[in-house]
């Protein structure tokens, strides 16, 4: 029997091929019979060969094949006995954790012969029922015997911040979920809130602002414009992306600003305001910049935000003109 495992969503066809591997651990005690193979490094024939192989213990066995898209001698091989493998009592997992080309042979003859099944991006209701999935299961292993729940506002914050990146989703939630502020013990209900979520969740955007800005300081004004152009073609508005780049480099003013009257670095977060990794994240930057330069930069992204609402200047070409101009 052949299973199809593929798709962009990689933690959750992660999550089904530990399903299945876990299943027949539970009724194949000795794993003797479990073998995961990378198709880039092996022949068909080494597929053949582990299927000859008798099992000391009359098991079925499980074969785990991984990247059989990246290597085309071992596709054509596969088509030639797609119909033999279908029929042995052994299983045979096919695992892409990425989108196919649907145009190849071996994808469509695949879903015809096997039991295929693609794993999609989430979103919207799909995505925040798997969210509330992900915080119920947190709950149920969590080590440390009554977790906090999560409020409406903090898991829409939290999608807002992280977006359909399941991997990342699920730390976010590991992390969230042990966390306890100072005050929560004296809390009758504990829950997790949108300010926990703020504390403790950087948003993708902002990380990829912040990779931006690195990419300025180190003079790769391609990559920074890569960057930028990734979310315009994402359909993110200009003037959230530049309020965003504004707020890196005020705060990139103001750890500098402290730097210069020389006040310790320890110190710095509570003199500024800032949560410690803001300023930790932020510090070597400063030494990218001098404090002119950033004042200049600021004055210069407010002069072209206010262009951009008296219609002087398009969005777009103001965020040109920015990064040009750094």
């Amino acid at each position: 029997m052949i299973i199809f495992l593929y798709g962009q969503d990689s933690y959750r066809s992660q999550q089904k091929l530990n399903e299945i591997i876990d299943s027949y651990k539970k009724v194949h005690k000795t794993g003797l019979n479990l073998v995961t193979l990378n198709a880039k490094e092996i022949q068909f024939l080494d597929v053949e060969n582990n299927l000859k192989v008798a099992s000391m213990f009359a098991e079925k066995k499980l074969i785990v094949l991984k990247e059989v898209f990246a290597n085309k001698k071992f596709q054509e091989d596969l088509l030639e006995n797609i119909k033999k493998l279908n029929n042995v009592e052994d299983i045979i997992i096919i695992f892409e954790n990425d989108k196919v080309d649907e145009r190849l042979k071996l994808f469509k003859t695949l879903k015809k012969e096997a039991k295929a099944q693609e794993f999609e991006p989430l979103s919207g209701a799909l995505l925040k029922n798997w969210l509330r999935k992900e915080i119920a299961n947190q709950q149920l292993n969590n080590a440390r015997g009554k977790p906090l729940d999560f409020d409406d506002r903090a898991i829409d914050l939290l999608l807002n911040f992280v977006g359909n990146d399941l991997w990342r989703m699920h730390n976010e939630v590991v992390k969230l979920s042990n966390y306890l502020p100072a005050e929560a013990s004296a809390k009758a209900n504990k829950f997790i809130t949108a300010e926990d979520v703020k504390l403790l969740v950087r948003p993708t955007i902002e990380n990829d602002i912040f990779k931006t800005i690195e990419a300025l300081a180190q003079k790769n004004k391609k990559l920074a414009l890569d960057l930028i152009y990734k979310h315009l073609e994402n359909d993110d508005n200009c003037l959230y992306l530049l309020s965003m780049i504004a707020y890196q480099f005020r705060t990139l003013l103001i750890i500098k600003d402290l730097i210069e009257k020389r006040v310790p670095q320890q110190m710095i977060a509570k003199k500024a305001g800032l949560h410690p990794f803001v300023v930790q994240k932020s510090f070597y930057l400063c030494n990218k910049f001098s404090l002119l330069e950033l004042k200049k930069i600021y004055q210069r992204i407010y002069q072209l935000d206010l262009n951009i609402k008296v219609g002087k200047i398009l969005p777009e070409t103001a965020l040109d003109l920015l990064i040009f101009e750094i």
